[in-house]
């Protein structure tokens, strides 16, 4: 029989394991004692943590596979092909569209009406920065102000086009009320072939000069005030703080502003379609490239068409980029 010093414990009592032993031998009794198949559900989780960000781009990803390059891709097959858009088989003609496009007057002279919308867009962007300008500052009915710029910019196209109809037709709205002023004889807004196209751009800077006007008034408010604060002290006038603080600030804004000027003038569709469907001398790029596919039934143009004016956006954008680079500005 074995005696037991004071305060130790009877030689026959299980041995007293300390804290970080019990938490060792815990953990290792936890990993030997593990359902079976446990590290491959744990391996399966890992497994599907992972898949599951591309699971949800999946969805987006194929839509646009689907409705975007896959379009893409047949736009590019028909442009070498002689389809009408009804008989099943489609005969390869090579670049003969591309250069029918090219070479044939009546195709690519409607891209002079472009310029027309090319130059009212800068009277667009104008008028935005204009007004963008005044709004960004404490101005009374501001809001007021700012909702009825950007309404425009709210309403459908075809509604637009209905509207300005018959605002322009003849002893309509426009006629009625320059009657008021002594103008008695009124040009034919719409059917004169020298003043349709003034009238139809000037339709299309009432509709977008709205969003040109968010852009910037987005722009001009992230400027920091310090800085108006600062041109105030040194004495400097409003138009020096437009040319010093504002202009250098919002200059990706501009250029942003520009390509998109650039790209809606040649691609100008809803307005003049709605309006004059391309009579007299009104027919944009766009209106041309839709009558030869569905007029004159002839798919393989029309398909060339378009993608030239694919083309020609992107070259012209790219031109842009390179005239124009997008440099960080520092105010400060």
């Amino acid at each position: 029989m074995a005696i037991a010093t004071p305060g130790s414990a009877p030689a026959d009592a299980p041995a007293v394991l300390s804290a970080p032993a019990r938490v060792r031998r815990l953990r290792g009794s936890r990993r030997g004692t593990g359902a079976p198949g446990a590290g491959s559900r744990g391996a399966g989780r890992g497994i599907v943590q992972r898949l599951t960000p591309w699971l949800f781009l999946s969805g987006a990803v194929g839509l646009l596979l689907l409705f975007t390059y896959w379009p893409a891709l047949n736009l590019f097959y028909y442009s070498v092909t002689d389809w009408d858009g009804i008989d099943l088989e489609k005969n390869l003609v090579g670049l003969d569209n591309y250069i029918q496009v090219f070479t044939d007057p009546r195709i690519f002279s409607v891209f002079w009406v472009s310029l027309y919308y090319f130059a009212a867009s800068f009277l667009q962007m104008a008028i935005a920065l204009y007004f963008a300008t005044i709004l960004s500052f404490s101005t009374r009915f501001s809001n007021l102000f700012r909702g009825i710029l950007f309404f425009p910019y709210l309403i459908n196209g075809v509604a637009i086009g209905f509207v300005f109809l018959y605002l322009f037709q003849p002893g309509g709205t426009l006629d009625t009320v320059l009657g008021w002023f002594g103008l008695a004889d009124p040009p034919q807004w719409l059917g004169d072939p020298d003043v349709v196209n003034w009238s139809l751009a000037g339709t299309s800077v009432w509709r977008y000069t709205g969003l040109n006007f968010v852009l910037f008034l987005g722009a001009i408010q992230s400027i920091p005030r310090e800085l108006y604060e600062a041109a105030e002290l040194d004495g400097a006038n409003k138009w020096q703080q437009f040319w010093s603080i504002i202009a250098p600030g919002i200059r990706r804004i501009i250029g942003l502003s520009f390509i998109l000027a650039i790209a809606g003038s040649l691609s100008v569709f809803e307005v003049p379609f709605i309006m004059t469907g391309g009579a007299n001398g009104s027919a944009t790029f766009v209106i041309q490239t839709l009558q030869t596919a569905f007029s004159f039934r002839q798919v393989g143009l029309a398909s060339a068409m378009a993608v030239v004016l694919l083309v020609i956006v992107l070259v012209v954008t790219v031109i842009q980029r390179r005239v124009f680079p997008d440099e960080k500005v520092d105010l400060t």
